[in-house]
Parts: C-alpha cells; structure tokens; sequence
C-alpha cells in the first residue's frame, strides 16, 4: 500500500488525535506506594471523579481492586502538598480523607471508620509503631485561629484517638518519623522557618521509655546549610539517610558517633521534600541497597552493596551474566540495574521484592515489580494515560546552553511531530517555553500527553530547567538563591534563543507558560523581557509582597531564600513582582485560577487581570470553582487546555483543528 503523503499544513493548526479530553480523562498519576505481606497498594488519582485519590491493591494472583468507597478521597492537607496519605497493616488500611481531614480505619471488605476529630487536625506520614500498636505520624494543628498552624510528630491508637498524644514537638516543621526495626527508638526530620526542607533540616534520633513517650534524644545530622532527607532503618537497626554535604544528594549511614558516606557520586539519590512519604531508596538486605539517583536529568536504578569487597556476592542479570559494578575507594558497589525508565520514584522493598513508578520519553507512567535476584522488571500496573501512536510522538532532547554570567543551563526539546502533517516550505514553528514550578524542583524527561498534545499539533515545547532546578547538584540547585524572577527568567529567554539562533523554532512566534511558581517566572518573563509574542499563567504569583502575607504555613518564609529577608527586602519584592511593573508588559497573556487555591490564592490572578484590563493589553481570565491548586479535575483540565490554544491561535495567527469553545480575550483588536 502506498504511503500517504503529509498533508501541509500551518504550524498550530494541525489536527491531532491527542486531544485535550484524552489528556483530561487518564486515570491521572500514580501516587504513594505501600507494601503489605504479599500485597502491592498505591494510590491513584480520578480527573474524572473530581480529582478524588483512591487506594488501590494488587494481590500476588494479579487481580487489582479499588480498596476506597465512593464519598472518600484519600489526601492529606499537612504541608498543603500533602503526601503520606495512606498506610497498611496487616491487610488494615490508615488514610486521611480530604472532607474532613480525619484518618479512618478500614478492614478488608469494611467501610471506613473514622478514628480521629477532623478539619482543624491535620494529619500524614503514617509508620507503624509495632510494640505499642500505634501509628506515629505528623500532625499539623489549626485549632488556634489566627495562628500559625502548629507541626508535632504524635502518636495514634489504631482503633481511636480523636487528636493524638504528642511526641515531638518545638520547631516550626516535622517529617518522616520512622520506627526502628526493634521498636526502641525513633528518626525524624525537623527544620525552621525560614528553611525549606531543601535549605536546611535536621536529623534526630530518641529511645523510647516504656510507656511509649521519648527519653534521651539528640541530633545526629544537619549542620547549617545542609539538607537532609528520607531517612530510613535498615533491617538490622542501622540508620541511614539521605544529605548534601557533599554538594549532592548522597546516601549515608549513621554509625554512632558519625556518618560514613556509602558511595559518593557526582548524583542526586532523592528528590526535594515537597511532599510527605517519599522514598528514593529501600533495603532489599540488611546491606543491600535499591536506589534511585539521577545525574543530567535522566534517573537511574541501583543495587548499592555497602559490605565490604571480600564479603560482597556477584550480582546478575536474568540470564546469569555479571553485571557491571562500579566500586569507590571504600569499597562498596553500586551495581546498575537496567530498565527503560528516565524517571523512577516511590521506590519500595520487603520479603525479597520491590516496586516502584517509572516512566520513560516515550512510555506513561507505570508500576513496576523488580526481582532482586534475577533483575527482572515485571509491570503490574499502567496508567491509563492513552498511547498514541509513536508518530505522533516527540521524543524529549537534551540540550545545555549559556546563559547569564557564563555558566550553562538545561532544558529538554521537544521538537513538532505529527506524522500526517508537514509545514510549508521554509516556515518555522512556534515555540512554546514551559517553566517549571517549585520553583525548586525539575522538569523530568518523560512521556506527557500535555506536552504531546502541543508538538502534535505543530508548536515546539521547550522544558526549561533554569538555574534553580534539581537534579543538577546543589551548587544548580541554590543559584536561585536571591536570585529568583532573574536567573529563572534569564535561562527561559536565552533557551528561546539558543533554539531560535539555530534555526530551530521561529524567533518572532516564542511564547511562554508556566505554573504556580512557574506562572511567576511566566509573567516575569513577559513583563521584564520582550522576548515572548504572549503567555499563560496557571495559578501563578504576580505580588511577591501580598504573597508573603497570604500563603500557608509551609512556604510562607520560602522567599526569604528566594528573593531576601522580609520586611527589610521590601523594595526587591516589589521590584521583581510583575505587578508593580505594569507599564513594561505589553504581550497579551491568559491566567487560569482556582477559586479555592490556599498556595496561590486568586488575587494574584485577578490583580492582574484588572491591571491588564485597565491598560489595554489583551487579557482572559478562566477561574475554576471548586479548584485548589493545580487542576484536578478533568473539565477543567480539557478546558484549560483548549482554551491556552485558542488563545495563542487568536494570538499568533493561527486556527487550530479543534472544535475549541471560545475564550473571551479583552483589548484583542
């Protein structure tokens, strides 16, 4: 059969199969894992349920079943972004429900029983206080109004326990309290404002008295200025953790009186400590270690054997062939294990398995099983994000580019692909610049069908991972340090460039969007620069200053690193809010909100929405009731996609294929 020739075709008005309801009706991400005798659980979002969480498990035969009732969404509120929602004991699960904010109990086959008072306690990061038959966690307390919410590592009977009974309590922050195998002692992380768990934390070890409270305790780790996180018990009682010292995210084991690094590596082992309950590394034996580290953006599995070189096992693969291991000068091994992932978190291991998520450039994300004696990846679960077929797939590029003050930036390229279309001769396509939010935090290089549904239908994308990102050591990850609404900026516009200097992209059609965080670097962009034809912010910052007032607890001292001391930085806040520099931005730009949004509230929207309004930029404006922050569910996800297309159509030039409904633009002649 002869093959069809592309049909030609403007850039941007290419039709697409992946469309924004595909990208909208997935059964949306992957979440915390847990295991449990033979049992795999984890979580699991719903756009299409209002965004609900609910907890799913898998039994060694293979059959999966979802564990949550309708009317329950398991999330937590601790922190805001959550996490370690949910944990299992012996076939009982613990999980916190969004409504109420209570943890319930529920029993194989049973209905949720709630055993704690709920919405002014919140509670995550559930272990398993085996001896004494409780689960510990972090609770955050808002009975004080007009307080700041008050953090404690408290204690919960498994049965009931309306508010818990304190354990820990003093500093501003607490996380990951952790139980050693025997039951005497408990880990922890602590940290005060203003650092955030990447600026600096602290961890600390007590021993439990026999009534269950905590006697002697001390701090084992965390000078000033270092970040620790994930700490974790090996089976034989040895505590380990993950630090930056180094000037990367290496693993660690507490041996006393000090800690001995187990393999340094130019690597990041962990991700930043957004969210509770994350786990980049488990023990598959007392010293053998499953781990993933990432190095240049791309992360990597491992098996780090910590005993000596005389003592240590060959490793193979599934066929019986030594793998190759890398050895440092203390001897230990690091054997890579292969898999076809970019991307690896949640990693898990108990009674000889482990399971984690991985997602590769070209495949959604998917629960994996890994056997640790043959090295076999088994999938048990697939998002049910739609594949489509691979020529309507942009494969991810890595490129490194100079930027500001000599020093070089990343991003990943993701160039148009739609193989029934073609541009006419000599035409460019558009790019559209994506700034990632945190701002500490990473664009991964893995399949997403929102990127896709962009390149498919003729617009590059650009995933900037500016000055700031992680996954690049610690010296990357604090030049934005005072620094942010510069560097961040600095690195998107001169990622535009690079690409448009060589030919890659059209350098007049360059447009930019971003999120929460990256929605600030988004409007900084189109105000301070004028390298960007128009943009869209997604629950993004415009007011630095009203901002410090407004957020929650957990970042509300954030942009002391980011920008400097607050009050005495007045003056900087308001010269790097877009804001309070109206008059430079002169590009149309569209905002996206919801309307219940406690990290960005909607004024930092519709501040500027009136602003624009008055000074005849063109400008839309598309709240979500019912949204907090990010979009969960899948109307509102379809339409804000749709709708950034139109927008940039009715901007650029273009008419999309898609049946979009309009957006009402103001001031667009």
């Amino acid at each position: 059969m002869a093959q069809t020739e592309p049909q030609v075709a403007a850039y941007g008005s290419w039709r697409s199969p992946i469309t924004a309801a595909s990208v909208a009706q997935g059964k949306g991400a992957l979440g915390q894992l847990a295991l449990d005798g033979a049992d795999v659980y984890w979580s699991e979002s719903r756009p299409t349920e209002g965004g609900r969480n609910v907890i799913m498990r898998r039994t060694p035969a293979g059959a999966i079943s979802e564990m949550t009732p309708a009317g329950f969404n398991v999330r937590t509120r601790v922190h805001e972004y959550g996490g370690g929602a949910f944990t299992v004991v012996q076939g009982t699960v613990y999980f916190a429900n969004w409504a109420d904010q209570r943890v319930y109990r529920q029993e194989q086959g049973g209905q949720p029983e709630a055993i704690t008072a709920g919405h002014d306690l919140f509670f995550a990061d559930f272990t398993l206080d085996a001896p004494r038959q409780r689960l510990l966690c972090v609770r955050e307390d808002h009975r004080q109004a007009g307080q700041e919410a008050k953090n404690e590592i408290v204690a919960l009977d498994l049965h009931a326990n309306p508010s818990g009974t304190v354990l820990v309590t003093g500093n501003a922050f607490y996380a990951a309290p952790r139980v050693s195998p025997d039951g005497t002692q408990l880990a922890w992380l602590t940290w005060h404002h203003p650092n955030m768990p990447w600026d600096g934390t602290e961890l600390w070890v007590g021993t439990f008295h026999a009534d269950g409270t905590l006697g002697k305790v001390q701090r084992v780790a965390g000078e000033p200025g270092e970040a620790i996180a994930e700490p974790a018990w090996s089976p034989e009682g040895v505590l380990h953790f993950v630090s930056d010292r180094s000037g990367w995210w290496n693993l660690y084991r507490w041996q006393g009186d000090h800690a001995e690094p187990l393999y340094p590596l130019a690597a990041e082992f962990c991700q930043p400590q957004w969210a509770l309950g994350m786990s980049s590394y488990a023990f598959l034996a007392p010293q053998r270690i499953l781990c993933a580290y990432t190095q240049e953006g791309t992360w990597h599995l491992g098996i780090l054997d910590t005993r000596e070189q005389g003592d240590q096992q060959s490793q193979g693969d599934h066929q019986g062939a030594p793998l190759q291991t890398q050895r440092d000068a203390g001897q230990q091994a690091l054997t890579p294990v292969p898999t076809p992932y970019s991307y690896i978190v949640q990693v898990r291991a108990d009674q000889g398995r482990a399971v984690f998520v991985g997602a590769a450039p070209t495949q959604p994300p998917e629960l994996a099983e890994l056997n640790p004696q043959t090295l076999r990846l088994t999938p048990l679960r697939q998002s049910d994000e739609p594949l489509p077929d691979a020529g309507y797939i942009a494969v991810p590029q890595a490129i490194a580019y100079p930027t500001e003050r000599g020093l070089t930036a990343h991003a990943w390229f993701y160039p148009p692909q739609n193989k029934d279309y073609a541009a006419p001769q000599g035409a460019k396509p558009p790019l559209l610049v994506m700034s990632h939010g945190g701002p500490t935090s990473a664009a991964p290089n893995v399949f997403d069908l929102r990127k896709q549904f962009w390149t498919s239908r003729g617009i590059a994308v650009l995933d900037v991972n500016y000055g700031g990102s992680t996954g690049y050591g610690t010296e990357y990850r604090r030049r934005l340090n005072g620094q942010w609404g510069v560097v961040d900026v600095d690195d998107c516009v001169n990622g535009a460039r690079y690409l448009a200097q060589r030919g890659l992209v059209d350098g007049d059609r360059l447009l930019i969007t971003g999120g929460s965080a990256g929605g600030y670097t988004t409007l900084s962009a189109l105000t301070f620069r004028d390298t960007f034809r128009a943009g869209a912010s997604h629950f993004g910052l415009s007011d630095l200053e009203v901002f410090v007032g407004d957020t929650h607890k957990f970042e509300s001292r954030y942009l002391e690193t980011l920008i400097g001391p607050f009050p005495a930085q007045r003056e900087r806040y308001r010269a790097r809010s877009p804001l309070h520099a109206i008059e430079r931005l002169a590009s149309p730009v569209i905002f996206f909100q919801g309307l219940e949004d406690k990290i960005v509230p909607p004024n930092q929207a519709e501040l500027m929405v009136a602003a624009l309004r008055q000074k005849g930029v063109p400008v839309a404006y598309v709240p979500f009731e019912g949204e907090q922050h990010g979009f969960r569910r899948a109307e509102n996800i379809q339409r804000a996609l749709e709708g950034e297309l139109y927008f940039y159509g009715r901007v650029l030039g273009f008419t999309p294929a898609d049946d979009i409904p309009p957006v009402a633009i103001e001031n667009l002649s």
